[in-house]
């Protein structure tokens, strides 16, 4: 599954063309390197997200099917850890 839709479904955005923009933007990083919105997700996938004020890293635990089924957004992915925001650009 595209990463800017498993963000949509596991609720980590609430829309997808948000999703898209933050990773068009940079604020989606894997290993230290941005992603795309078509970076395709796999279990295991650790993500650190940027959004306005903090700084969330998360552990995708499963990847759905389909978009469509009946899942329990946070049985998709476990907070590895949260801080604020420096305002520093990511390195």
């Amino acid at each position: 599954m595209r990463l800017d839709k498993f963000m949509k479904v596991a609720r980590l955005s609430k829309r997808r063309t948000v999703a898209k923009e933050a990773l068009d933007a940079g604020r989606v990083l894997r290993g230290g390197h941005p992603l795309k919105p078509g970076y395709r997700v796999q279990s295991g996938d650790e993500l650190e997200i940027h959004y306005a004020r903090r700084v969330v890293t998360v552990r995708v635990l499963a990847v759905p099917e389909r978009p469509g089924a009946k899942v329990d957004p946070a049985s998709l992915y476990e907070i590895v850890a949260e801080r604020e925001d420096d305002g520093l650009p990511p390195l």
